[in-house]
């Protein structure tokens, strides 16, 4: 089979951050402000009260202490909540266009290539900005690429089913690189007025150099890839452009992200570590010698056991990388950054693992080899 290799990564992070302590303050205001404002309701029993969160809270349940984010002031208002990203005219680049474009420079810098060489552009991530024209064409127009793109979803798991896209195309002929990009908004679809999981999400964007392993001699072989996905109600997102089509579901929380966590925790974690284990079994590759597990950076105490589970021990800081802590869970970028920052100190030969799990439930796993 012909080889693939991984040869250049990007990244964009956008200026604004808001750590938990400010993130804290803004949603306790908000929770006294509801709680005033509906006194009578709750002394009554009609409603109940809506509860203080914490700094501790969050970085215990998650792991998370920060979070980018495009608008940070819109977020901390405690009468909004909601980031403030103005409108673009149809002749201004969108939103995630721009982030992309930033983020693609750097991956090709990486891969010693330029807009000339590159033959296909996937946007892949979570949330789009609109459902056509694809928003990976307009990278492709604005980066001045030749050849085809196309925008693909399959939540956080998206950018390893990018790589396997991208692997594909290369294999079948369609191309020999191509840029896979992640622009995730995660700000635009999450509920800060859910104590549960205002703190879940930040935005960002990755870039990957997917090529010909023939065209060069650096970066990554893609040793295998597996993918599954299993359907779950358990992480939704159920707006749509049917939405407007029945007012009585217009601004209900089901519009924005939600999700049952505990379940997700129970049923996720031991498929993943399922998954990546019988891939190796099937390469012949002992989990000792794997290197590096960049995995997916929803939550620390996720990523902790299935590395456990996969490695039979506790892995230490320098095995499974986290970056949850800085970015907090950023879709289908996370284990895309952990492997951007965390790749440099590998040795030619080393293995890895690249994987991603989310909504759907889905899974995706990439093994990787250092050239």
């Amino acid at each position: 089979m012909q080889q693939v290799a991984i040869t250049g990564t990007g990244l964009y992070t956008p200026s604004q951050a808001i750590s938990n302590e400010e993130l804290v303050a803004a949603f306790n205001q908000y929770v006294d402000l509801y709680n005033g404002e509906n006194a009578n309701a709750i002394a009554e029993g009609m409603l109940a009260p809506l509860a203080h969160s914490s700094p501790e809270f969050i970085a215990k349940a998650s792991g998370i202490r920060s979070r980018y984010v495009i608008d940070k002031s819109g977020i901390l208002d405690p009468t909004r909540l909601v980031p403030h990203i103005p409108e673009r005219s149809n002749d201004e680049p969108s939103l995630q266009c721009e982030m992309a474009v930033i983020a693609a420079r750097q991956a090709m810098s990486a891969a010693n290539c330029g807009p000339e060489d590159i033959d296909a552009v996937i946007v892949a991530c979570s949330n789009l900005q609109r459902p056509y024209p694809a928003i990976a064409i307009e990278v492709q127009a604005a980066l001045n690429i030749e050849g085809f793109a196309f925008d693909m979803n399959v939540a956080c798991s998206s950018a390893t089913f990018g790589i396997a896209q991208a692997s594909g195309v290369i294999r079948d002929g369609l191309a020999k690189r191509v840029l896979m990009v992640n622009p995730e908004i995660c700000s635009g679809h999450l509920n800060f007025t859910d104590r549960d999981s205002h703190f879940i999400f930040g935005d960002v964007c990755t870039a990957v150099i997917v090529e010909d392993a023939s065209l060069s001699t650096g970066g990554f072989l893609v040793r295998d890839i597996k993918l599954k996905t299993m359907f779950s109600n358990n992480i939704r997102n159920n707006f749509g452009f049917l939405n407007r089509a029945d007012e009585n579901g217009i601004g209900q929380p089901d519009k924005l992200f939600i999700q049952e966590g505990r379940k997700v925790f129970k049923e996720v974690c031991p498929a993943v570590a399922a998954l990546i284990s019988e891939q190796l079994d099937l390469l012949g590759t002992p989990a000792s010698e794997l290197r590096r597990m960049w995995l997916h950076q929803a939550n620390l105490n996720m990523n902790d056991l299935i590395a456990r589970k996969v490695l039979g021990r506790q892995p230490t800081v320098d095995e499974a990388p986290v970056i949850l802590d800085e970015y907090a869970n950023t879709s289908s970028a996370g284990s895309v950054i952990a492997f951007h920052k965390h790749q440099s100190n590998l040795q030619s030969g080393d293995l890895g693992i690249l994987c991603s799990f989310g909504a759907g439930y889905s899974i995706g796993s990439v093994v990787l080899q250092k050239r």
